[in-house]
């Protein structure tokens, strides 16, 4: 739980930008990529950034990369009020994604995972939850804060909040998790290592490929929801609530895909969850007034919900618990940078339109393509399974 609260506190920093984007563009010429941008830097960031703090974690202990990503987050927040592109994207990129969130995702991931066994699906679903805790609670506050003050305030505001809250949780908390003993081998009569009758990293960077692909199509309503209802004629506090609400039934719901992934595993939870984020996505082509944006958003949230620790399960499952600190990152990275593409091409494609239907449509697109991926992996393990 204290794990939860530290993702949700530090994942509540770009969502600032998020829900301040129309005021962010209007300051900055009237590009709504310039903000798109940063938070898909932010993504970006930590997906790199994981790839380094997996190992570090595991040298340093988890304390050391959460405080020194909390600390990262606040110093990225007070660059990112300088008023200039420049400054969101370094303030963004570099210290909030790259050294911040990256201290702690990843990590956290590698950290809960060794706590569990035989609930570890439901684990990983909680903790992976964060970012849908920060997106439900935050974006009303920060929208009155915006309002009220400005998002630089707001900004700079969030970042002592975020210190006073995590570093004293993660000094008293944190510690050594348990030893977790090998897996049984995998290895044929020849003695290679094998997935599915396939070599362990063709399966792994199916699973990677696939998770790339859905995340373009999730970052796309949530980076965006909040501006896509301002252009429908619907309030910025209405969008922000929508917004929270996306993200709180994503929250519920995830906890629910927990148990589902308990039950049936990551991959085939992976599928169904993407099947009902596509569907989903497809409704946000159609929704034009406030009923249809609320019954598609609620559906979104619900579909998309299951995807990112499904995939993190299937990895501890199909994988040695020695590869995690390796094979974990790699895939965060992958789903990370999913999410930074989605949110950047998002809004390059509103620029160039001038609407977000072709963006929506791409999406709907990019997650076709994840849904031949998971279909293959699955239909890979069943024949295995009954060979």
């Amino acid at each position: 739980m204290v794990a939860l609260i530290c993702l949700g506190m530090t994942f509540g920093a770009p969502w600032i930008a998020i829900v301040g984007l129309t005021s962010i563009a209007q300051e900055m010429g009237g590009a709504r990529s310039v903000p798109a941008l940063a938070g898909s830097l932010v993504w970006l960031g930590s997906a790199v950034g994981g790839i380094v703090m997996g190992p570090l974690a595991e040298r340093f202990g988890i304390r050391a990369t959460v405080i020194g990503g909390t600390f990262a987050v606040a110093i990225g927040l007070f660059i990112s009020t300088g008023g200039e592109a420049w400054h969101l994207y370094l303030g963004h990129g570099l210290f909030i994604g790259l050294l911040g969130t990256a201290g702690l995702n990843a990590p956290l991931y590698i950290y809960v995972s060794r706590w569990f066994d035989r609930r570890r699906g439901s684990a990983l679903a909680l903790i992976s939850s964060g970012g849908y805790i920060a997106g439900f609670v935050w974006p009303t506050f920060f929208e009155r804060g915006i309002a009220m003050a400005g998002w630089r305030w707001t900004m700079m505001v969030y970042a002592g909040v975020v210190i006073a809250v995590v570093v004293p949780l993660a000094l008293t908390v944190f510690r050594k998790p348990p030893e977790t003993p090998p897996p049984p081998s995998t290895a044929t009569a020849g003695g290679r290592p094998m997935i599915f009758g396939w070599p362990p990293n063709v399966v792994f960077a199916l699973i990677a490929g696939a998770s790339f692909l859905c995340c373009v199509t999730m970052s796309m309503p949530q980076g965006h929801l909040v501006a896509f209802c301002s252009d429908l004629g619907i309030s910025p506090t209405v969008g922000a609530a929508m917004l929270s609400m996306l993200l709180g039934a994503g929250f519920v719901s995830r906890q629910a895909w927990g148990w589902v992934s308990d039950k049936i595993g990551g991959l085939r939870t992976a599928l169904l969850s993407s099947l009902m984020q596509g569907t989903a996505m497809t409704g946000f082509l159609f929704a034009q007034d406030q009923l249809g944006m609320f019954t598609v958003s609620l559906a979104f949230g619900i579909g998309f919900s299951a995807l990112i620790p499904a995939y993190v399960l299937a990895v501890r499952e199909l994988f040695p618990a020695s590869e995690a600190p390796w094979r974990v990152p790699i895939l965060l990275f992958m789903t990370g940078s999913g999410m930074a593409t989605g949110g950047w091409l998002a809004g390059y494609l509103y620029d160039m339109h001038g609407y977000y239907g072709p963006a929506f449509a791409v999406g709907v697109a990019f997650n076709v393509a994840n849904l031949l991926f998971l279909a293959m992996l699955v239909l890979r393990q069943r024949i295995a399974a009954a060979a």
